[in-house]
């Protein structure tokens, strides 16, 4: 029987310069214990240095962790890679800081890049920026993804005007081969689809692109899916 779960697979923890210093493992993995999610992915910039820590907290607060990363593509495409197992997550983790744009990283003008334990506490930076962009091309990322770390790949939020598949290359290019794409605001999905024909053969979510506690989504979007496991729910996002 299919269950259905509530998600929100695309939140920026202090790993990324972006996210607010309250993003932490415990307030993430918390406040979505709060609102009620089934499901939340962490997806740092190139990064998924903070996973581990997330998913040994949510396993105590019954909340299921997928780790992930929002991965820069060498287009400046935004894509949401997520990973069935955290040592996948990990060896694709250090597999994407060698193909990055290494660039320091200004803590007063990008903000800091933290690495937290399961107790809240930094055990460390990161002193390249996380930002850049890395080496690997939109039309490859599937394939390495999939078919070398057993995971998925969704192109993030196709309906921003910035850093996005649609807004950097104009199209989604015909040959792809994902099969879930994100939108962060679903009022866009019609006027996408009539002028991005592929979108019609891939399911769509949903997701926040939290940067702060309070933008984490309540549990309004939802997805059906054999269990409650990170396999059952890459698979379904893999469109299988």
């Amino acid at each position: 029987m299919e269950r259905e779960l509530s998600y929100d697979l695309h939140i920026h923890s202090c790993l990324s310069p972006c996210g607010d210093d309250d993003m932490t493992p415990g307030n993430i993995v918390g406040m979505a214990a709060i609102k009620g999610l089934d499901v939340i992915a962490v997806t740092d910039h190139n990064s998924c240095r903070n996973c581990p820590a997330v998913l040994k907290l949510a396993e105590q607060y019954g909340v299921l962790a997928i780790p992930g990363m929002e991965l820069t593509t060498a287009e400046e495409v935004h894509a949401v890679c997520l990973f069935s197992e955290l040592s996948a997550a990990m060896e694709f983790d250090r597999f994407v800081y060698e193909k990055l744009m290494k660039f320091p990283n200004r803590e007063e003008i990008f903000g800091k890049q933290q690495i937290m334990n399961e107790e809240d506490i930094c055990i460390g930076t990161e002193s390249n920026l996380l930002i850049n962009s890395t080496e690997l091309s939109f039309d490859e990322l599937w394939d390495i993804v999939t078919g070398q770390y057993g995971g998925v790949m969704i192109p993030a939020h196709i309906d921003k005007n910035a850093n996005s598949l649609i807004s950097n290359l104009g199209f989604v290019p015909p040959e792809s081969q994902f099969r879930t794409a994100e939108l962060h605001d679903m009022a866009a999905l019609e006027k996408l689809k009539k002028s991005n024909p592929y979108l019609e053969q891939c399911r769509i979510i949903c997701d926040s692109d939290a940067h702060y506690l309070e933008h984490i989504h309540e549990p309004e979007w939802k997805m059906k899916v054999r269990e409650k496991s990170a396999a059952a729910v890459i698979a379904y996002l893999r469109g299988e």
